[in-house]
């Protein structure tokens, strides 16, 4: 039931104190003209209609969430009691710098071990989600070759296989999209690489391990190839997860990187916000990033580069989400980052070997931290979709995989198991799938029909998004 269906005319609560301060009233012109239509409760009712919104929701905290890419990692608590101190709650961004001086150290300290992490020089923190830091360095990457007067680099390769914002992101910052084909291996096809480099490409975009879940074995010569046509190399961040600690995208040769802290590094993802997606650069581009942070003396300072792109957002990013990123990293130490890709990946490999005498893996072999399966023989055999599997998981209480993605995948069904979860849920997500499939075969129509034991059943889809219905109409 909506809240606007609960209420009573008659009906309220006091919440909010009585004003002790003159009142004063908007001039007539500036009012509504009719009253605004809110509707009228009690505070049990109240309540009780956010516990059972609360109660309908699904998260890391509620069961298993292997949504692949998007890397729905649980969320320490300990991160949470140290974005909660005084300390860093009640600041404000336009305090003089020499009263927030151990803020900005976090920053710093958060920066450096980014920076370790991932072979770059320099890191910002003001990008507010991933494809915000995609277009900060694209920016930079923009800029660098402006400032060499080289107009003439129009265009960003991207592989086929990559994030949908990624393009997007190349287009805002004025470029156009150069699409390279996967090969049968599922990584990028290097002859096709190379007839695309040319002297009018000012980079390009990749993300390393892929989006099928492949750590691509001809990086070297990747980077090689566009940076011997005098472009830059973009990292996109969004699997770090599978090789932080292990290896650094810098050492790949990239120039330029954004990281999900969001994701890979334990901060609330979604709903949960807000995101961070930081930019880490090399020497060579840091002239071009926003304000960095320099040491005066023994304090701290912002301070812009000469060659700056400006400020892309307001202050200095979200800042208690680098809190949380830092107490993260300050947990796990040295030792722990490389043991947390490395059961990311023992998580994944064990789940796609349990299922692979069923499911169609894409590309079999050792995956990193997510894997692809194909379920277009089993709709060609029983007329099961991915779909359908994916609304059969609802039923039995775990959320779906990530679905219809990527592109190249004919049905498919990406797992990221992440490197938190015991063998024993892997275990018995794993008899879910097979039992899914074994029902696939002797009764499709109980997966066409699923899920039934949600709050809300099979949607039509196709109806909600070409008719969708965003407002409540009132009765009155």
């Amino acid at each position: 039931m909506l809240v606007f269906e609960r209420g009573r005319e008659g009906r309220g609560l006091s919440l909010i104190p009585a004003c002790d301060v003159e009142l004063v009233m908007p001039e007539k012109s500036d009012k509504r003209k009719r009253a605004l239509h809110l509707p009228e409760l009690s505070e049990s009712e109240l309540c009780r209609h956010y516990t059972d919104l609360a109660k309908e929701c699904y998260g890391v905290n509620d069961g298993f969430y292997p949504l692949g890419s998007c890397t729905m990692k649980y969320n320490p608590k300990i991160n949470e009691d140290m974005a909660a101190l005084p300390e860093f709650t009640e600041i404000h961004p336009l305090q003089p710098e020499h009263t927030v001086q151990g803020c900005l150290e976090v920053m710093k300290t958060a920066e450096e071990y980014l920076c370790e992490i991932t072979g770059m020089k320099r890191m910002t923190f003001q990008p507010a989600a991933g494809a915000h830091g995609e277009f900060t360095g694209l920016l930079l990457i923009k800029a660098y070759h402006d400032s060499r007067g080289d107009k003439k680099r129009t265009k960003i390769i991207i592989p086929d296989s990559a994030h949908g914002t990624n393009p997007a992101s190349a287009v805002m910052a004025g470029y156009s999209v150069v699409s390279i084909p996967s090969g049968e291996d599922g990584c990028v096809d290097l002859e096709k690489l190379r007839e695309a480099a040319g002297d009018d490409v000012a980079g390009l975009m990749l993300t390393n391990p892929n989006t099928v879940g492949l750590f691509d074995k001809n990086i070297l010569e990747i980077t090689k190839i566009i940076h011997e046509c005098g472009g830059q190399c973009y990292y996109d961040g969004a699997n770090l997860n599978a090789v932080m600690g292990m290896v650094r995208p810098g050492d790949m040769g990239f120039d330029v990187i954004h990281l999900n802290l969001h994701k890979t590094f334990s901060t609330p993802h979604g709903g949960g916000g807000p995101g961070s997606g930081p930019v880490g650069c090399k020497e060579h581009l840091a002239e071009f990033l926003p304000s960095i942070l320099v040491e005066r003396g023994e304090k701290l300072s912002f301070v812009k580069p000469r060659n700056s792109i400006g400020e892309i957002k307001s202050f200095y990013g979200n800042f208690l989400i680098v809190v949380r990123a830092l107490t993260y990293l300050m947990t796990l130490g040295r030792e722990g980052v490389p043991q947390v890709s490395g059961n990311a990946v023992l998580n994944a490999n064990y789940m796609m070997h349990k299922l692979k005498d069923c499911y169609t893996i894409a590309y079999d072999g050792v995956c990193m931290h997510e894997f692809v399966m194909s379920l277009s023989d089993l709709k060609k055999k029983s007329g099961v979709s991915a779909m359908d599997i994916a609304k059969g998981l609802l039923d039995n209480g775990i959320h779906p995989p990530t679905m219809y993605f990527p592109l190249i995948v004919d049905e498919a069904l990406m797992v990221e198991p992440t490197e938190t979860e015991s063998k024993e849920t892997l275990d018995e997500v794993i008899a879910v799938f097979k039992k899914l499939y074994k029902t696939a075969e002797r009764d499709a129509g109980e997966l066409h029909a699923a899920p039934v034991h949600t709050p809300v059943t099979r949607l039509d889809e196709v109806g909600a998004a070409r008719h969708p219905v965003l407002k409540y109409e009132f009765s009155k």
